[in-house]
């Protein structure tokens, strides 16, 4: 019996130790950066960067996320060394819902917002009683409602900015039917609304275009800024070598090329 339990004791001990291995390989290594993106653009952008870093002697591993929260909560469990799929609002306001400690190393790009027609072409056709789709997380939703209003379809409470919901509009004289949603569903829902707004990202994956857009958010806008995507990581892993290393190749002019020639203005490099 002693035998028995001395053997499952050093099995225990050794897939301890080979897990212990494993983590040190990819989130402890001083040469491996282990990051979560967005299938598109993120991911696309990022395995682009991978030949770059490698010239500068980092290997660039990418793990894909489909939504919004799992690569916030992966990368604060110390899975992956950073992530790169949100913008600087929604970190700041991840990390106040979540009491996590997220930073920005650095601004990569920005996906302009835009809204698209659906069962209506034109906004000059919006009849009364008009239903939009917006993203139903907060910092998004805002966005969108900052878009319509800039088009003079509804009118939000003052100060309300970018934490915005429909609770906050305070005129809507063609009475539109806000309709909250989440972001992934949001190209789907076009046959069913007359308009809808729509995350740049999610435009892209649902085969839209910049230009199919009745109304983008321009470059010189205060969105620019304030929805720039980041590279996010763990508060004090910003100034480490190979986050540093992967912000330099990211902002670097041979990637701003890429960008720009790839998504056709759906994503903007940032300077």
């Amino acid at each position: 019996m002693k035998k028995i339990i001395s053997i499952i004791l050093l099995a225990a001990l050794s897939l301890t130790l080979f897990a212990g291995c494993a983590k040190s390989e990819t989130t402890g290594s001083d040469k491996k950066i282990v990051i979560g993106a967005s299938p598109t653009p993120h991911a696309v952008i990022l395995k682009e960067a991978a030949h770059l870093l490698k010239e500068k002697g980092y290997e660039l591993e990418v793990k894909e996320f489909s939504d919004f929260v799992l690569p916030n909560t992966a990368l604060e469990d110390k899975e992956i060394d950073a992530n790169y799929f949100q913008h600087l609002t929604y970190l700041n306001d991840f990390n106040e819902k979540n009491k996590t400690h997220l930073v920005s190393a650095g601004s990569i790009h920005y996906e302009p917002f835009g809204l698209y027609a659906g069962k209506t072409k034109s906004l000059s056709d919006i009849k009364d009683g008009a239903s939009i789709s917006v993203p139903n997380d907060t910092t998004n939703e805002a966005r969108a409602l900052l878009l319509l209003q800039e088009q003079g379809l509804i009118k939000l409470k003052e100060g309300s900015g970018v934490l915005a919901t429909k609770k906050d509009i305070v005129e809507n004289k063609k009475n539109i039917d806000i309709k909250e949603m989440e972001a992934a569903q949001l190209v789907r829902s076009l046959e069913d609304v007359d308009f809808a707004v729509i995350n740049g990202n999610y435009a892209i994956l649902g085969g839209l275009k910049v230009s199919d857009a009745l109304k983008v958010e321009t470059a010189d806008s205060k969105a620019a800024e304030a929805y720039a995507n980041v590279i996010a990581v763990r508060k004090g892993d910003e100034s480490s070598e190979k986050i540093k290393a992967l912000v330099s190749v990211l902002k670097s002019d041979e990637m701003k090329s890429f960008i720009e020639k790839n998504f056709s203005g759906a994503v903007v490099p940032t300077i």
